[in-house]
């Protein structure tokens, strides 16, 4: 017969759980625990003893201090549901912004996810997931975070804070390079994932050969197999939602054919 499975040691329990949460600001998943040899009966001793705390479902603070910080961050994603991932400025955070504090987490989330809405966090349900970034926390990559925590705060004094920290802190670069049968092409923004780029188009678009310059780049663009929209800089002051309705739209749209 098999021979029962021995229980960890106080002291063993607290190295191992340490030993993960010191990555995490001091959480630990309960699915994490179990890996390194902590038993569900093990949880329960150090949460009744108090050394251990409940702070969701899959989440246990290891020690007994209040979670702060990436803790928190931690917490959202895991308790939110599967598949979920921080967004907007708590993701640029996450990525090494400084000097902004988020006044709240925001999660998103696949719209047919099993969800779940936390105290202190705005869920945002999808029908496809924005681009992701690599290792550590879940979180989106910057490049969408940034835009996404601009239309999401509360003032455009903050949104226009988010987006002039992001480039000066080296967390992303001010415009996409590509490179067309006349050289070097650089372009206002764009997803280069889903092949998405918008231009927005000054005054001086309009001078001289500048308007034959623009077609020849953008038909290049287009003829090898890129979206770009053209955003003329008066229509921002005259029908930015318009224009930015088609920027969200096409988004939409190429990110579910990237999906599928």
């Amino acid at each position: 017969m098999p021979q029962p499975r021995l229980r960890l040691s106080r002291h063993e329990r607290e190295v191992r759980a340490r030993g993960i949460a010191a990555d995490q600001g001091g959480v630990a998943h309960r699915k994490q625990l179990r890996e390194v040899g902590i038993t569900r009966a093990d949880i329960r001793t150090e949460i009744t003893a108090g050394r251990w705390h409940v702070l969701g479902k899959h989440t246990v603070g290891i020690g007994s201090a209040a979670p702060t910080g990436e803790a928190l961050w931690w917490q959202a994603v895991w308790e939110s549901g599967a598949g979920a991932a921080l967004d907007g400025a708590v993701a640029l955070c996450a990525a090494g912004l400084k000097g902004f504090t988020p006044w709240r987490i925001d999660v998103t989330i696949r719209h047919a996810n099993r969800h779940h809405q936390l105290e202190g966090m705005r869920l945002h349900r999808v029908v496809a997931l924005p681009p992701l970034a690599g290792g550590g926390l879940p979180r989106v990559c910057v490049e969408n975070a940034a835009i996404r925590a601009a239309c999401w705060t509360r003032t455009d004094r903050e949104a226009a804070l988010v987006l002039c920290l992001v480039v000066p802190q080296r967390l992303t670069s001010p415009q996409v390079v590509r490179h067309g049968n006349g050289g070097r092409v650089y372009l206002d923004a764009g997803w280069e994932d889903i092949g998405l780029f918008v231009e927005i188009d000054g005054g001086h678009h309009q001078w001289a050969l500048n308007p034959v310059d623009d077609a020849l780049r953008q038909n290049d663009l287009v003829a090898a197999g890129e979206h770009v929209l053209r955003v003329p800089v008066l229509g921002l002051r005259l029908a930015q939602d318009r224009f930015m309705a088609q920027v969200v739209m096409a988004h939409e749209r190429l990110t579910l054919q990237a999906a599928s």
